[in-house]
């Protein structure tokens, strides 16, 4: 995995971002909550989970292998997926089922966690019915010049997949072509989380999670620059038709086992 080491290198070379990192602590309260509602997760299958933020009344954004049934390159049926938004204790804000769902096209279904799949790991779900913007504020995406520096993420994960965790700052640390190195602590059930910068009053996405990998010891989250993929992933949808294995339209149910999502990589 040649890109790690270039990361491992430049990092060594340029440091990284500085700057504090708080802990991650969950949004228990509505009015801790309240904001963070376009943040919902994803059931799949009622087998396997991820985070996926509401970026249009009736849009999900999310990781494009949360779409694949673990270790296959099976694709989950659109009708066994549901959206919770902002769910917290057993509720939800608004909960969807999806009609119709793409991973993008040059996504590769089954294969490590290397640069060009973290960069095409992105992928958008269309609900079966749309959300008031009254009750729940779409998420817009960041699409500005990412530099390193202060970010946050809003998850779900293992252990704590009945509400949502916030870090209110960790750090973008690095970036390598089209893929962005974080210090933010994610897990499995992270993947498709939102990257939010905020530098112009409501969070913006940077990102979504990719996966995880251990570097020189320390644990981080990978995800991707995000404006050109999405205007790739809509004009996918609107093209009505299959590109190769990425978008769910019509599918086979194939063996599957539980699992949550984010990926580890030990280079």
């Amino acid at each position: 995995m040649k890109w790690v080491a270039s990361i491992i290198l430049a990092m060594l070379v340029a440091g990284g971002a500085t700057g504090q990192t708080t802990p991650l602590r969950k949004l228990d309260s509505d009015y801790s909550a309240n904001i963070w509602k376009a943040v919902g997760r994803i059931d799949l299958g009622g087998r396997a989970m991820c985070s996926g933020t509401l970026i249009a009344k009736d849009l999900v954004l999310t990781a494009a292998h949360c779409l694949y049934q673990p270790g296959t390159n099976t694709l989950w049926p659109t009708e066994s997926i549901v959206f919770r938004a902002g769910f917290r204790n057993g509720r939800a804000a608004a909960t969807r089922v999806v009609k119709a769902a793409a991973a993008h096209a040059q996504y590769r279904p089954n294969e490590p966690l290397t640069e060009h799949n973290v960069t095409y790991d992105v992928a958008l779900l269309r609900l079966s019915e749309p959300v008031s913007t009254f009750e729940v504020a779409p998420f817009y995406l960041h699409d500005e010049r990412v530099h390193p520096g202060p970010v946050s993420v809003v998850s779900y994960g293992r252990g704590r997949s009945n509400v949502q965790s916030r870090q209110k700052e960790c750090q973008m640390l690095e970036r390598f072509n089209d893929v962005l190195l974080f210090d933010c602590n994610v897990t499995f059930g992270s993947s498709g989380a939102p990257v939010f910068s905020h530098l112009n009053g409501r969070g913006r996405i940077v990102s979504v999670v990719s996966g995880m990998m251990q570097i020189a010891g320390e644990k981080r989250a990978v995800g991707m620059h995000l404006p050109t993929r999405v205007t790739e992933l809509k004009k996918q949808m609107r093209l009505q038709v299959a590109p190769p294995k990425a978008v769910v339209r019509r599918l086979q149910v194939g063996k599957s086992r539980n699992s949550t999502g984010a990926k580890f990589v030990r280079p």
